[in-house]
């Protein structure tokens, strides 16, 4: 069961699945697993997609004198949540005890979460998908002379992928606490995520070097509590912060012979506590392997090509899939599309779009790679994956890349084309 004050039906995603087990306070740290860590992270609140913009009548073209002066209520967003209200009752953000430090836990924050929301009832209007994507990267210019450049476009297929789904998207280039770097750096900045962001049911962390490759796959999500906030003190002690940092990289060496070195790192110390907390932790976690979520990229960009024919057969013989629509439509069309690719199966050698390309040992911002391979293949590599998602955007603007080794050339395609003409 869900927590019952925040308890709603399962999410109606085209590509979810139904599941054989109910989940207690499932995922603010609902956890994805495959060639590297995707942590999802609930934080519980209520937004609505369904209010329509205001239609602002009649067109600039009248004369002024007919022009409507009836008064538009500018407080209110195109989501019908109220920008411009924040009453004047005391909520946890008054509380001279909260912190944004990991030092210091928060306790209740179900109730102070629930206790803000009821102060700002737009928020909680029948909603249930608000997410806030976390991702960011280091505060100094990269080594890579095009670390910078493609930083800046790993970022913007983020935007993209938010700006389809209405999420809202948070990008930090800042060390939020002296001793968790590296890998570490997440947890300070989920925390504050969750903090500045109590209308939110998800903190979404992405890595900066994993990017989007399926634009309209939305992620079939359930509902969480508390948990999550004590799920990040408990794995945090584990980090650079604690002084038994030293003692837990010794112990999970110890415990995983597979570990290459000897610092305690985010994905061992998570690992270790399911592994040795079972009883906690497994009810609350539910490890995804139902959908494409997440994929190597070296088993992957070789087969753009094949994946966008793929795609694009399907649409030959589906007219419903082969017309023009808006960018914010784009749910729709994939759960149109979800019906041909039943037979295109999951993962490795599979031919359906992976929600997210990992580039797992290249190092984007500091031009540092797994001696596996070679830094140009990784450059190049990352160029194919930005615009095979690149295309599925540019699409509903009326331009694809039609070489994606070719970043700066864009081909037009025809507004009324049939599918086996396109560019691509």
């Amino acid at each position: 069961m869900v927590c019952p004050e925040f308890s709603h039906p399962q999410s109606s995603s085209p590509m979810a699945k139904p599941r054989n087990r109910s989940f207690w306070c499932l995922p603010d740290a609902f956890l994805v697993f495959g060639v590297a860590f995707l942590a999802l992270l609930l934080v519980a609140s209520f937004w609505s997609f369904f209010t329509p913009t205001p239609n602002f009548e009649p067109t600039v073209t009248d004369p002024p004198s007919k022009l409507s002066m009836n008064p538009v209520d500018c407080s209110e967003s195109g989501f019908g949540v109220n920008l411009k209200s924040d009453p004047k009752d005391p909520t946890f953000y008054d509380d001279p005890e909260m912190s944004y430090s990991l030092e210091k836990p928060v306790k209740d924050w179900d109730q102070k979460r629930a206790e803000w929301l009821k102060h700002h009832p737009s928020f909680a209007a029948g909603a249930r998908e608000r997410i806030v994507l976390v991702t960011g990267s280091q505060p100094k210019p990269c080594k890579n002379p095009i670390g910078d450049h493609l930083l800046l476009r790993f970022f913007k297929n983020k935007v993209d992928y938010c700006r389809i789904h209405g999420y809202d998207i948070f990008y930090n280039n800042l060390l939020l606490h002296p001793k968790m770097g590296s890998y570490w750096a997440k947890l300070p900045v989920v925390k504050a995520a969750m903090l500045a962001h109590p209308e939110a049911e998800w903190i979404w962390w992405v890595d900066s070097d994993a990017l989007f490759t399926d634009m309209e796959f939305k992620l079939p999500l359930e509902r969480n509590c508390q948990w999550s906030m004590d799920l990040i003190n408990t794995w945090s002690s584990m980090g650079p912060m604690s002084k038994d940092y030293e003692k837990w990289g010794q112990i999970q060496r110890l415990t995983f012979k597979d570990k290459l070195f000897p610092e305690s790192d985010d994905q061992s110390a998570l690992v270790y506590l399911l592994y040795t907390e079972k009883e906690k932790y497994y009810d609350h976690i539910y490890l995804e392997g139902e959908f494409y979520f997440e994929g190597y990229w070296v088993e992957i960009v070789g087969g753009y090509e094949n994946t966008t024919e793929r795609y694009l057969e399907i649409e030959r013989g589906a007219p419903k899939l082969r017309r023009r629509h808006a960018e914010k439509v784009s749910e729709q069309y994939a759960a149109f599309r979800e019906e041909f690719l039943k037979e295109a199966g999951n993962g490795k050698g599979s031919w359906r779009r992976p929600l997210i390309t990992h580039f797992t040992g290249c190092q984007p911002c500091s031009g540092d790679h797994n001696l596996m391979y070679a830094g140009e293949s990784c450059w190049n590599g990352m160029v194919k994956a930005l615009n095979f998602a690149d295309n599925q955007v540019l699409r509903k603007y009326g331009f694809v890349h039609s070489d994606l080794h070719d970043s700066s050339t864009v081909t037009e395609i025809p507004f009324d084309y049939p599918a086996d003409e396109g560019p691509w």
